[in-house]
């Protein structure tokens, strides 16, 4: 035990010097100490009661002789003292046991300042003879209960128990041994513990250590050692285990028997116990000093030693340790702060020392960090870097992280970095930065061991950010990792871009949108589509179709088709996907549109397959994805006929530079499609069609799809602008065959359609006779214009000569010369009867 370090965590209190005060007249045979005061009882049956820095506060006579003992109790203000007063028969003995309350002082006007003495017992009675008191010993139960221990020195001891001030008590007697050596059988010490709700008292002898077990009745006595201690080498510790002091060494007992054992050696004068810290007086034989030491049991210390004069009494209070010496001088010895102890630790590189000393003290968690970094400090100073990071990683939640990080970037110590980024990600306290960090470590040592450990931990929820993995393992070429913890995290978006973009797994990505949630598929397809739709155009196409049609989510069926349709994700949703992809746009939309029949954005997905079947080249639709303005008069807003022509013939040059045969027998199928898309999505029994009449008229104009403006103007009974289009196209044998069509008032048709013709045939510069004569053939069927306009409307043409109208003229000539010879006779037939 000698070995061990010895400190100075204690330091002297009041100056050093100091001393039981004068007023104190007699010699000091007791004391105690608690409430802020300390208690001695004297030879001359006094009791002194002495304030902080042993002032003296006021004494009173408590025994008309010697004081033998004195203990101030906790929870009351009471004063109990044993002692010899004057024996007033023979029959009954001097020593009594009192009680003061010292809260309750004696009526003013009195000449000494007394407190109230509410009871005086006699300790010993018939039956319980006489004997000398060796120890004594209170304990307040439950107030006023209190239980009062009185040891003898022929091994009985006597206990009074009860409201003492009421005299309400019970008396009965403890029997340590029978030991016929008087000298060995005096009780030295006494000790009250509680074992739950059970009662237990340690009595100690010089040669035994006793247990008895006060709740069974009578008290049942367990011997736990034979060995034992003389007087004032007794104490408890404050987890009510007993001290005893022998030359040899100082014991502790448990209820079941001896505990540790500390072989400091030399005689026990006084043993007491603080705040933790053993205390002993030791005699050394070989010298004849006494020496005060204090030791600290946990971390194998000595916290202060000093060699001191005879002591004749030991006590504590206002957290100060007080030896009362045998010339009434004391010494008042106080614990330093913690600052102060570990400064003098950190002076002496004892870091080892300083950390057991704040754990041991419970210091608060952030007090016990920095001193773990300053260790750490040290040892980092030494390049012991490993012993350096165990102690930084006790510090982390106090300590930041960057501290430790910077120190440990160098190359040759990642191996300590890693270790505090593991721990710190153990505990939650890592940032985005230290995952990054963490990644990097384990991928620059190529520990893939490690690193599978710490993506594919199986304990819940990742310690560490996730998309700051995904983006650390993707540059590192750490794809199968970076994978893992995108699926475990259901990001969903960013799987599917590991495996798109950086592995070109294309038919696993579409298994693996397959096997998601509807909603959430559609999602990750409108942002990998292009890719998917680039490489697996058939395969992507099957999975659009399984989202927007029945084919999706069955559990949604009972809701009527509308509404069911109305759920589902709209085509136009995933139009962007297809951008560089027209003709895999056309089949999915064919597809779609094959096999619903009342989708609610039929109307926008028929404009995008009339845009992309009229198209001279295969383009992706650019103008159906914009409102090109809605219901608008087509009959105001829209140039003639042969202005859209001429314009939609400039642009029909680009299609005719494609000489290639497969790529025109493609636009002949897709313009056949147009026109059965134009007709099916119009059919005669709807007012309105299903698709904007507007975009189509547009679309077929910019592609001279003849075919199809002509169905369309004729649905919007356009006829003028039917006629244009043969007009514009110089085919005269479709353009009068357009009219009789059109042309006959007797089926709704509009007759003016011939005037026009006449006029077009009038001003085409070219011999079209035959033509004329046909045109007028109905014109003067239906008498639609008069022969001067006729006549006037022909005179254009350079080429027609009289012969063409001759006949024509003619007949009218006939008929006008019939109608005048009738309007003659009518005249005169009125003339004649008028006379």
């Amino acid at each position: 035990m000698y070995q061990w370090r010895k400190f100075e965590f204690f330091e002297e209190k009041l100056a050093g010097k100091c001393s039981i005060p004068e007023e104190v007249a007699g010699k000091i045979e007791s004391c105690s100490s608690g409430r802020g005061k300390i208690v001695l009882g004297c030879d001359d049956g006094t009791v002194s009661l002495l304030d902080r820095g042993l002032k003296f506060n006021y004494g009173f006579q408590a025994h008309s002789s010697s004081v033998l003992f004195v203990q101030q109790l906790k929870q009351r203000n009471y004063l109990v003292t044993v002692g010899e007063d004057e024996q007033v028969s023979p029959q009954l003995s001097a020593m009594c046991l009192k009680v003061f309350d010292l809260d309750k002082m004696q009526p003013e006007g009195s000449s000494t300042m007394s407190p109230d003495c509410i009871q005086i017992l006699r300790i010993f009675t018939n039956q319980f003879p006489e004997a000398k008191i060796t120890s004594f010993f209170v304990l307040e139960e439950a107030p006023p209960i209190l239980l009062i221990a009185i040891g003898l020195d022929n091994g009985c001891i006597y206990c009074i128990k009860g409201d003492i001030a009421r005299e309400r008590i019970t008396r009965f007697k403890l029997q340590v041994d029978n030991i016929s050596d008087k000298s060995n059988s005096s009780i030295t010490g006494l000790g009250f513990r509680m074992d739950g709700q059970a009662l237990q008292l340690f009595a100690v002898t010089p040669t035994s250590v006793s247990l008895f077990s006060l709740q069974s009745q009578p008290p049942r006595r367990h011997t736990l050692d034979q060995i034992g201690c003389n007087v004032n080498s007794v104490t408890m510790s404050d987890r009510s285990e007993l001290i005893i002091g022998r030359p040899e060494a100082v014991y502790f007992y448990e209820v079941d028997g001896r505990g540790p054992c500390w072989a400091f050696e030399g005689e026990k004068k006084f043993i007491g116990w603080f705040r933790g810290y053993l205390l002993c007086v030791i005699a050394d034989q070989r010298n004849g000093k006494n020496t005060f030491n204090i030791y600290d049991l946990k971390n194998r210390l000595i916290a202060h030693s000093l060699v001191v004069k005879e002591v004749s009494h030991m006590l504590c209070e206002w957290g100060n340790i007080i030896l009362i010496m045998a010339d009434k001088t004391a010494l008042c010895t106080g614990e330093k702060d913690m600052e102060s102890k570990l400064d003098m630790l950190f002076k002496k590189n004892l870091y080892t020392v300083a950390i057991n000393l704040v754990q041991s003290q419970q210091a608060d968690a952030a007090a016990t960090a920095e001193v773990l970094r300053k260790y750490g400090d040290h040892l980092y100073g030494k390049q012991d870097y490993d012993e350096a990071m165990a102690q930084y990683i006790h510090t982390i939640g106090h300590l930041e992280p960057s501290y430790v990080i910077q120190k440990f970037l160098d190359a040759q110590r990642i191996h300590n970095l890693t270790n505090y980024l593991e721990k710190l990600h153990e505990k939650g306290l890592a940032s985005k930065d230290h995952t990054t960090l963490l990644l990097n470590c384990y991928t620059k040592l190529k520990d893939v061991e490690k690193l599978n450990v710490f993506i594919k931990s199986d304990d819940g929820e990742h310690k560490f950010d996730v998309e700051t993995a995904i983006r650390v393992c993707r540059a590192a070429n750490y794809h199968e990792h970076a994978m893992y913890v995108a699926k475990k995290a259901g990001r969903h978006e960013l799987y599917l871009k590991i495996l798109l973009e950086d592995l070109g797994r294309y038919e696993e990505a579409l298994q693996y949108i397959s096997s998601l949630e509807p909603g959430q598929a559609g999602v990750t397809v409108k942002e990998y589509g292009k890719i998917l739709i680039e490489h697996k155009p058939v395969e992507t196409i099957e999975i659009l179709m399984k989202l927007c049609t029945e084919e999706g989510d069955q559990t949604k069926r009972g809701t009527s088709n509308g509404t069911y349709l109305s759920m589902l994700p709209s085509p136009v949703d995933f139009l962007n996907i297809f951008i560089h992809h027209p003709q895999s746009l056309m089949d999915f939309l064919e597809k779609y549109t094959n096999k619903v029949k009342d989708s609610p954005a039929q109307v926008e997905i028929h404009n995008t397959l009339l845009e992309l079947y009229l198209s001279s080249d295969l383009n992706f639709p650019s103008i159906s994805l914009f409102d090109i303005g809605g219901d608008v008069n087509l009959k105001t807003r829209r140039p003639s006929g042969v202005t859209m022509m001429s314009k939609a013939k400039s642009n029909g040059k680009v299609s005719a530079e494609h000489d290639d045969l497969t790529k025109e027998k493609d636009h002949l199928e897709r313009l056949e499609k147009g026109l059965q898309l134009l007709k099916s999505a119009w059919p005669s029994e709807m007012e309105h069609p299903l698709f904007d009449v507007d975009l189509a008229i547009i679309l077929c104009e910019m592609n001279s799809f003849k075919e199809g403006l002509l169905y369309l103007y004729e649905k919007m009974k356009l006829y003028k602008e039917v006629i244009a289009c043969y007009m514009q196209a110089h085919d005269h044998d479709g353009l009068i065959a357009c009219c009789k069509k059109l042309g006959d008032s007797g089926k709704g048709g509009d007759p003016s359609l011939w005037a026009d013709l006449l006029k077009y045939f009038g001003e085409l510069g070219e011999d079209c006779s035959k033509e004329v004569k046909e045109v007028l053939t109905y014109i003067e069927r239906d008498d639609i214009l008069p022969p001067i306009i006729v006549l006037q409307a022909l005179s254009r043409n350079p080429c027609l000569t009289l012969s063409v109208i001759k006949d024509y003229i003619a007949r009218k000539l006939e008929q006008e010369s019939k109608l005048i010879e009738e309007d003659r006779r009518s005249i005169e037939k009125y003339q004649v009867c008028g006379f």
